[in-house]
């Protein structure tokens, strides 16, 4: 039988340990983008430079030459590219869908508002997901519709740059 002092001391200990000793693993890549700078990633870092409102830009697919495989494949977190992309980026690459996800009770170390939309190429067809994290706090007054609105026009601007799929995995120009 356990003494109750040492169960009360095993519990406040529990209670003790920091917040990432709970955390989840770290799932592991499951693609390791190329030696060199990819279109992709090219693009991504021109869209931060011109568009200050966000606090980031992903894109996200099947790497060429990969079956089923969804990733991060570009974007303005290089330490995560190549994380596995969560049920919700897949839906939206293969379903064509949009996520509007205004996060503003939520806890995140910043304030945002993000958008996943399908990335589509200069024909239009729907080729990946591209998600905008736009920044919100006291001074940005914005609905919804504002930022969906921005969104959509700053990736039908990119659609024209993108010629093809394979396009974004080609040698940065």
């Amino acid at each position: 039988m356990f003494n109750k002092s040492f169960l009360l001391a095993a519990a406040a200990m529990a209670f003790c340990l920091p917040a990432t000793a709970y955390a989840e693993p770290e799932k592991a890549k499951n693609w390791t983008a190329p030696a060199y700078r990819i279109y992709a990633q090219q693009l991504s870092d021109e869209i931060m430079a011109a568009h200050p409102e966000l606090w980031s830009v992903t894109f996200h697919g099947v790497p060429i030459g990969m079956d089923k495989v969804y990733t991060m494949f570009a974007g303005s977190y290089p330490d995560r590219i190549g994380n596995p992309d969560d049920p919700d980026d897949v839906d939206i690459i293969v379903k064509g869908i949009s996520s509007v996800d205004p996060r503003w009770h939520r806890h995140d170390a910043k304030a945002k508002f993000v958008l996943q939309i399908p990335l589509r190429d200069a024909t239009g067809a729907n080729i990946g997901l591209l998600v905008l994290a736009y920044k919100i706090g006291p001074d940005v007054h914005k609905d919804e519709r504002a930022f969906f609105n921005d969104g959509t026009l700053l990736r039908d601007a990119l659609q024209a740059r993108i010629p093809s799929y394979a396009a974004l995995f080609a040698p940065a120009k």
